[in-house]
């Protein structure tokens, strides 16, 4: 049964006072700069900054005052963000689409404690999976596993598709400092055979682990490349299946099919129905993260996330970090006609991050209907993108400074690199520190034309600033850091999804195109073209498509 949480008839949100309030906050905020309200306040800063777990927050440069940040917090109260929050973390069905849990806080909790569903601990099963994930991982990077030829495993291919793969390759990326350097690690997501063909090509088999992540084993693209996989692996070792068993390891809940496949069911590692892809990567679809930075740092990354599940479970709302961040990001969505939320991590490890974020993000809360099944009437989720600093400075932080979009920007940066080289680390954070003042405060016309610039070319000059920016700062990027960050932006997603009275865990939007494809793979593939009765734009593709390819085998 769906929780009654969900399913109780809410208010309509934007006919409610705190709504009417806050637009009317907004319509005073659109008349006044950023420069005027740190004028007006020598301690905005230290009323507009939150310090929890080693994240500093410093949300002074976003178009908030008082006034404005309490009514945000009335709004997250009026839309009973604080049950909603216990909903999820009691194990309620709250993905009502799907009647299923939301319990990707389960996969970090510590093993003492108690997490129920339908009545069941689930955390004795989460550590029963990782303590064989530990012993799996332990024995790869020590030399014990051994291939089919006898050699040991130097190479793991991560083969995954959307939260089974972002999640494990940002996550590499981010801890390479702390990865295993004698091994080398590859991902392969794409279903053009390009991906593949890149990721094996310097490859020996005899060295090389797949990790095959698909929770029903039947997924297109994994499935596919998976079994491109077997057929190279097998070309490179002589042919015999026996040697599936050694270089190839499961993540799936399907054991028929990863026998079938010549899996050895023992080298299965599952996860349930209550993790949704996009939260996963601290589940079994994290074994190539555990494979590649070990055990002990894969615990201490669970570690960080079970702390900021704890921050967002007790913090009071205006101290709670996920809560600021979510509240933020509907302000500037719903007040000020923002589109899109830039996220720049000037570090260098996290270039994959905002990547990361655009699934968790969009794929979320890109909805527009309510859970009622009543379309809003409101913007919902914005688009997330974004590069690591200072590479964005020389691309698109022109449109940023001087465009005629508002985008708000959530800058993350550390105080100590993995590796201090010279003064490399100091300009960086000169960087990020000046972007986030230069946003903020901009450069007037008096300015410029004192710097002696002649009047044609002061307007091209001049930068209205007012954009705002949050600056999230701690020590140094370390496993129980990045834990801390994803969750910190998961639970953000969930605080806009309760805002906006829509269900951040289901997505349906990406089963329509699926299914389409599975119709035109054989009217691509049969040897006579078949009867097409789609629309004239991809009728007309697939016979171009037919025809060049025909082409293309005429000449081979």
């Amino acid at each position: 049964m769906a929780s009654t949480t969900e399913t109780a008839t809410p208010m309509i949100l934007t006919q409610s006072n705190v709504w009417k309030s806050l637009l009317h906050r907004a319509a005073l905020h659109q008349q006044k700069h950023l420069r005027d309200l740190f004028a007006e306040d020598p301690q905005r800063y230290a009323r507009f900054s939150v310090e929890a777990l080693g994240i500093l927050l410093d949300f002074s440069k976003n178009r908030i005052d008082d006034s404005s940040f309490k009514h945000l917090i009335d709004l997250a109260n009026a839309c009973d963000l604080r049950a909603r929050i216990d909903a999820m973390f009691r194990g309620d069905r709250i993905n009502i689409t799907e009647n299923r849990a939301v319990l990707h806080v389960a996969l970090r909790a510590p093993r003492n404690a108690s997490i129920l569903m339908d009545g069941k601990n689930v955390v004795p099963d989460v550590h029963a999976v990782l303590d064989r994930m530990h012993e799996f991982a332990t024995r790869v990077r020590s030399g014990s596993w051994l291939g089919h030829t006898g050699k040991r495993i130097r190479n793991v291919v991560n083969i995954g598709i959307g939260g089974s793969d972002l999640g494990p390759v940002m996550a590499y990326e981010a801890l390479r400092h702390y990865s295993d350097r004698s091994m080398t690690f590859r991902f392969v997501s794409n279903i053009d055979g390009i991906d593949f063909f890149e990721a094996t090509r310097d490859l020996d088999p005899a060295e090389t682990l797949f990790v095959v992540s698909s929770k029903t084993f039947t997924t297109l693209e994994t499935m596919t490349n998976a079994e491109t996989a077997r057929s190279w692996l097998l070309q490179g070792l002589g042919g015999d299946p026996k040697a599936v068993a050694k270089h190839f390891v499961a993540v799936s809940t399907n054991a028929e099919k990863v026998a079938a496949f010549g899996i050895d069911t023992a080298n299965m590692f599952g996860f349930w129905d209550w993790v949704g892809g996009r939260y996963s990567m601290d589940s079994a679809i994290g074994l190539s993260t555990m494979l590649a930075i070990g055990p002990d740092n894969f615990r201490s990354m669970l570690h960080g996330f079970h702390e900021m599940d704890e921050h967002f479970r007790t913090a009071a709302f205006d101290k709670n970090l996920p809560v600021i961040l979510g509240l933020l990001t509907v302000w500037y969505v719903n007040f000020f006609g923002a589109q899109t939320v830039a996220v720049l991590p000037y570090e260098n490890y996290l270039k994959r991050f905002p990547a990361y974020l655009q699934q968790l993000t969009m794929e979320s809360n890109g909805k527009y209907v309510t859970l009622q099944g009543t379309p809003v009437d409101y913007a919902t989720s914005p688009i997330y993108w974004g590069e690591p600093g200072t590479n964005g400075q020389h691309s698109f932080y022109q449109l940023i400074h001087q465009g005629t979009h508002l985008i708000p920007c959530d800058f993350i940066a550390f105080a100590n690199p993995a590796t201090r080289i010279g003064r490399h680390h100091d300009l960086l954070i000169a960087n990020v520190l000046a972007q986030s003042e230069a946003l903020a405060f901009g450069k007037t016309a008096s300015e410029v034309r004192a710097e002696g610039t002649p009047e044609w070319l002061v307007p091209h000059r001049v930068f209205e600033g007012n954009r705002p920016s949050n600056t999230l700062f701690a020590d140094r990027l370390t496993p129980e850091m990045l834990g801390k960050l994803v969750a910190l932006y998961e639970h953000s997603v969930y605080v806009q999804g309760v805002i906006w009275n829509v269900n951040p865990f289901d997505q349906w939007g990406v089963e329509l195109g699926k299914a389409l494809a599975q119709r035109i793979i054989p009217e691509l593939e049969s040897p006579e073209c078949p009867p097409l009765s789609h629309d004239s734009s991809t009728n007309q593709l697939i016979e171009r498509y037919r025809a060049m390819r025909q082409t293309e085998k005429g000449a081979q």
